[in-house]
This record gives C-alpha cells, sequence and structure tokens, in this order.
C-alpha cells in the first residue's frame, strides 16, 4: 500500500474542490483546475481535506494509482493556492531571450531567433536576458513548457553552451587530446 496515498490533502484556505463522478474541479485564488481520475479510485471530499480510500482490489496497478491519484491532487491543490515555477538559464556568449507580450525569442546560435509562444495558462518572465522563468497553476504543463523550451538548445558536453535548468549540472567532457600537445610535434 502506498505511503504517499494514505495521506490526506489539506485544502489551504479559499480553495474548494468540486468531485462529479470521476471528474475533480478544484477552485483557489490564483485559477481553477480540472482533472479526469480513474474511475476505480474512491475520493471523499470533506470540509478541510481530501482523502484517497485504498482500492479494494490488491492487483499492483492499484497500489500504484492510489498514490498517483493523491499527488495529482495534491498538485492541483497546490498549484490553485500557490502555483508552480521552473526557473532556466543561458549559457553562452551572445545567447540571450526576452520576453514580449508573453512571447519568447532566443537568440542562441542559430541563423535566426527562435520565437516561443506561450500556451494559455503559462506565463514567461526573463528577469534577466540570461534567465528564463515559466510560470503556471499546472504543474504538468509548467514541466512541460520548461522542456521544449530546454530542448531549443540542450546544454553541449564540452563548452556547456546551452539552455538549462537552475542548478541543473551538466557533465563536461575533454576535448582532444591531441590539440594541447600540438599537431606537428616531432618523437
Amino acid at each position: 500500500m502506498s505511503r504517499v496515498g494514505k495521506l490526506p490533502v489539506k485544502l489551504a484556505p479559499g480553495v474548494t474542490v468540486a468531485l462529479a463522478g470521476r471528474h475533480i474541479t478544484v477552485n483557489g485564488s490564483k485559477g481553477k483546475l480540472e482533472r479526469d481520475l480513474h474511475p476505480d479510485m474512491e475520493i471523499e471530499v470533506q470540509s478541510d481535506q481530501v482523502v484517497v480510500k485504498p482500492p479494494r482490489s490488491r492487483e499492483r496497478i492499484f497500489r500504484g494509482l492510489f498514490g498517483l491519484t493523491r499527488t495529482l491532487i495534491y498538485n492541483m491543490v497546490q498549484g490553485v493556492s500557490e502555483g508552480f515555477e521552473k526557473k532556466l538559464e543561458i549559457k553562452g556568449i551572445g545567447y540571450r531571450g526576452q520576453v514580449d507580450n508573453n512571447k519568447l525569442t532566443l537568440f542562441v546560435g542559430y541563423s535566426h531567433p527562435v520565437e516561443y509562444q506561450a500556451p494559455q495558462g503559462i506565463t514567461l518572465e526573463a528577469p534577466k536576458p540570461t534567465q528564463i522563468v515559466v510560470k503556471g497553476i499546472d504543474k504538468e504543463l509548467v514541466g512541460s513548457v520548461a522542456a521544449e523550451l530546454r530542448f531549443v538548445r540542450k546544454p553541449e558536453p564540452y563548452k556547456g553552451k546551452g539552455i538549462r535548468y537552475e542548478n541543473e549540472h551538466v557533465r563536461h567532457k575533454v576535448g582532444k587530446a591531441g590539440a594541447s600537445a600540438g599537431a606537428g610535434a616531432k618523437k
């Protein structure tokens, strides 16, 4: 049985949860999220918390869905009350990004600037030319947008140039050994 699934989801002040069959709706100060959950999961909405009841079946798939269902509900509650954000760093000489009307323009070493229009529900910010902040209430969507932006120019292992998550460690490789000794060295 899942240890995560047993924990009740505490509702923050101002957050309401409505359950209609397998469809759950969570409203809060930052917005509204909706999701369809697995039909075999039993969910009980109480005054200040949401409880996911353990499945009757002991099949392996239901044990995993028990914890997943609780985590999905927790992320929805946290998203509508606090929101989520991912920070990206741009490394490289001349590499930069700028945001205008929630449209990100990246200059990352290509012959043309790369433009990215943020989907609905996502806010893009560039506090510095070498930093991008992705904000939203849907944790899954925030992570997906951050991954798409990182994919525009993934960090390369030799010089470390590219777009990476904040505090992401990129393993550096050593270049050719013959270049430092000199190509025309005589024996």
